[in-house]
């Protein structure tokens, strides 16, 4: 039996990245069980520590979640001496984690070309906003310049001049593809794991480039298919009748019930339909099940439907609700309408992906956990976000130095701890 820690053990991952784009991928291998050593330069390191609001002193939220599960390392890469145990920990290095801008690495004499000559292994995965080919590959970004590209933020100049968000139409379409950051860092995991497994065959690693902007599209693939492919539908009667946004069907719809909260039902097949009516006692609506193709039916205009199902919905509370959904097996759950609910539901907690944890400068912590449960085993946190270069002696010492030797560096300003 496998945990979900020793997946990626014995894979060293070298990442040097700020903020969130490649500290979000070096997390998730991390979790997997790689050993993930953040190369960071003595001084400042990671900024991420200091942004984004306060915990503790350099504890953010969001250092502290996305720097989990590794070690960090302080050398100044630019020195003789640092330049020397930069490239020994390369040349340890089953991955490299590129999280900076396009260039910035080969600036530094570290870039792709120069760590496969000496490393000819070496997965390495450049993740950034634009991604590092392209007309825009130089361009430094943050988020929403990403989700931007992707078509994701529409705006539109309103009466008072400011530009305000446009709802969605249709089906939706990239501002499903979520959080850039965290898109590109999923994508880019995925095909790390696809070049160890082909490494393992060839002997060769590769490079991998990936993009936000590109990552947030790839999410999105439903609605984006469909909105570009808009033209050449010649038959929308199976399509989902949408207004500003707001589906208008009554099977797939969103209800207040008894106790003040939301469920959702999705009852859009006749077979699911039927078991709804069922439970509630409703035969009489099983009448209105759809005749199209597949039996599926998003609903057209069915605002009659839609109030009467309104009072129904307000007889159960939301609880009552998802147990007559477990009883009769049809399509509907809670949809919380906050994310402090949303973690206290109880199939939430009964899953890996909101866990309680401990950091040991910033106190108890929740973190976002893993969607993904390795044979039934619940996530759990095995080394805090690091304090800057709180590895650097031990990792120095995994690379064969000597005390002498690092306590030189260290003095010499070359490394830091």
């Amino acid at each position: 039996m496998h945990t979900k820690r020793d997946l990626l053990a014995g894979i060293r991952v070298v990442e040097s990245a700020s903020l969130l784009n490649g500290d979000t991928l070096g997390m998730l291998l991390g979790d997997l069980g790689a050993d993930v050593i953040k190369l960071e330069s003595p001084g400042r390191g990671d900024y991420l520590r200091d942004f984004m609001g306060q915990i503790t002193p350099h504890n953010s939220p969001a250092h502290v979640q996305v720097n989990r599960n590794k070690r960090s390392v302080a050398i100044n890469a630019r020195s003789e001496s640092g330049s020397q145990a930069v490239w020994r920990l390369l040349e340890s290095a089953d991955v490299f984690v590129d999280g900076n801008a396009g260039g910035a690495m080969d600036r530094l004499g570290i870039g792709y070309a120069a760590q496969r000559e000496r490393n000819p292994g070496v997965v390495y995965a450049a993740v950034s906003g634009f991604g590092i080919l392209g007309p825009y590959a130089t361009i430094p970004t943050h988020g929403m310049l990403m989700t931007a590209l992707a078509g994701a933020n529409p705006v539109e100049r309103g009466a008072d001049g400011l530009m305000h968000p446009i709802p969605p139409s249709g089906i939706g379409g990239a501002e499903q593809g979520g959080q850039a950051t965290t898109a590109a860092a999923a994508h880019a995991a995925m095909n790390i794991c696809a070049a160890l497994v082909a490494r393992s065959r060839t002997g060769e690693g590769c490079m991998i480039d990936v993009a936000g902007s590109d990552a947030v599209v790839a999410q999105a693939l439903t609605g984006v298919t469909y909105q570009l492919n808009d033209s050449r539908l010649t038959d929308r009667s199976s399509l989902p009748t949408v207004d500003g946004g707001v589906w208008t069907g009554a099977k797939y719809q969103f209800y207040e019930t008894k106790d003040d909260r939301v469920v959702i039902l999705a009852a859009i097949e006749d077979k699911f339909w039927q078991s709804f009516c069922t439970a509630i006692d409703r035969p009489d609506l099983i009448t209105d099940a759809t005749t199209n193709t597949g039996g599926v039916d998003f609903g057209a205009d069915e605002n009659a439907l839609r109030e009467e199902l309104n009072e129904v919905f307000r007889t159960r509370t939301s609880d009552e609700w998802v147990e007559l959904a477990i009883a009769y097996r049809f399509p509907l759950g809670p949809a919380p309408s906050t994310l402090l609910e949303m973690a206290q539901d109880r199939h939430i907690r009964s899953r890996s992906i909101i866990v309680d944890g401990e950091h040991p400068d910033a106190g108890p912590f929740t973190y976002v956990g893993s969607p993904a449960m390795i044979d039934g085993e619940r996530f759990t946190v095995n080394r805090p976000a690091p304090a800057l270069g709180q590895h650097t002696r031990e990792v120095l010492a995994e690379l064969s130095y000597s005390e002498t030797d690092i306590d030189a560096m260290i003095s010499a300003g070359d490394a830091a701890q």
